[in-house]
């Protein structure tokens, strides 16, 4: 006897162990896809200074010195020097890959601190956060937006030059009423907070600054704002 059912295999229904089990795969390959993503932008610098003739504290005879370049990480603002080949030609604010390859001209790259940066390197790095904090703006906005307590005491607002008690209170009442949006959104939106983004950059010079600071929110590939899109 015929059956006017479909003869084919039944579908699982809505809601069942096998449809969950297909979403749970679906959720892992989009995360598999998202770290993937993230592993190939690789890690990017700009350069603060170059110098062709090498350090001038190099006590080599300058034909044998390495011309080298100071870059500062996009992402987390790491500071770094690079050694670079005879052939190498950078200038100020070029965007250089570092991780996973290192761009053409670099030897080798390390990290360094803000006391092992020449003058030249110094004055232009305030000039290149600005411009990241800037470039970036999405990002660091996010910062206001989703910036959380630290201690019972202390909140990582509060890390922020300028802001106390009362500021705090006026962010963290706004942004209940819906994210903030842009630098100028802030601004007109929280009392008190008339330059945002220029705070931001003062706390990340600091950041760079200080190796004795406890905490740090922009500075170091474990800061809370390096890994965010």
């Amino acid at each position: 006897m015929n059956d006017d059912r479909d003869s084919g295999a039944a579908s699982d229904p809505p809601g069942s162990a096998a449809e969950a089990d297909d979403s749970a795969a679906d959720s892992d390959a989009q995360r598999d896809d998202s770290a993937d993503a993230a592993a190939d932008e690789g890690v990017y610098a700009f350069v603060l200074e170059y110098l062709p003739h090498g350090r001038a504290d190099d006590d080599r005879p300058q034909h044998r010195r390495p011309a080298v370049a100071y870059g500062l990480g996009e992402r987390d603002f790491r500071l770094f020097e690079f050694e670079l080949t005879d052939d190498a030609e950078f200038t100020i604010d070029d965007r250089v890959e570092i991780e996973p390859e290192t761009a053409a001209g670099i030897k080798r790259a390390r990290q360094v601190d803000y006391d092992d940066l020449n003058r030249g390197a110094r004055q232009e790095l305030e000039y290149v956060v600005a411009d990241i904090v800037e470039e970036n703006e999405r990002r660091f906005v996010d910062f206001y937006n989703d910036a959380e307590p630290i201690t019972l005491r202390l909140h990582q607002l509060n890390l922020l030059p300028g802001i106390g008690k009362k500021l705090r209170n006026n962010i963290l009442e706004a942004r209940k009423r819906g994210p903030f949006e842009s630098f100028a959104d802030l601004s007109e939106r929280v009392s008190g907070l008339h330059d945002p983004k220029e705070t931001l950059v003062e706390r990340v010079m600091e950041e760079l600054r200080d190796d004795d600071l406890k905490y740090r929110i922009f500075v170091g590939v474990d800061a809370p704002t390096a890994n965010k899109s």
